[in-house]
């Protein structure tokens, strides 16, 4: 602890539990974190899981990579260390969300397994649920819907994951799901099948 931080004194005890806001929501907060390539299908199979929960009644908030980069980490770039400091931010923006009871859906590229055990560090083992979208990258980049990888390609941007930074597989994934050839409802069916079991109480 710093000296700066030596006079921060958190306190839980006298708040409401977790566990009493989950059984307020009739749920089991989670952090689900969806990791891959730009153009994998992070954000739209983390839109298409809040919806699809969100008509089965659970409370859910999502946080997606450009919205908090252009917002609370609108001052990181893409260095290794910026990385690991945006996602550091998230992961405790997303704890506090599941303090609160409530499904925080998570899409990032998140690119390094130092970056996800990160994540999983300030979760908890029990409270990450990991998506790795293996979707592979030629098939990311043909879609390209950003235009991310031709500008890439063309060293219009520095350290772009899959063209000049590495991703790296993850290890421990709950889920691997590769959306070349599958329909957005078969992806969030394969996604419900999971999480459902680990939301309900």
């Amino acid at each position: 602890m710093t000296k700066e931080n030596s006079n921060i004194y958190p306190v839980f005890d006298n708040s409401v539990s977790r566990r009493e806001k989950e059984l307020l929501l009739n749920q089991k907060s989670k952090i689900i974190w969806f990791t891959g390539l730009s153009g994998s299908g992070k954000t739209t199979l983390a839109n298409a899981l809040e919806k699809n929960l969100y008509e089965k009644g659970f409370l859910t908030q999502i946080l997606d990579g450009d919205n908090i980069r252009s917002g609370i980490n609108n001052n990181l770039g893409f260095s290794p260390e910026d990385r690991m400091e945006n996602v550091r931010r998230i992961a405790e923006i997303a704890k506090l969300l599941l303090n609160s009871g409530v499904i925080c859906i998570c899409a990032f590229v998140s690119p390094t397994e130092d970056i996800r055990n990160l994540v999983c560090g300030i979760a908890g083992d029990e409270d990450f649920i990991e998506i790795y979208m293996s979707t592979p990258l030629e098939v990311c980049e043909r879609r390209d819907v950003k235009g991310l990888y031709q500008k890439a390609r063309a060293g219009e941007i520095k350290n772009f994951t899959g063209i000049s930074a590495p991703f790296e597989i993850p290890k421990n994934a709950a889920l691997s799901i590769d959306t070349t050839n599958k329909s957005v409802e078969e992806c969030v069916n394969i996604l419900l099948d999971k999480v459902l079991q680990e939301i309900s109480l």
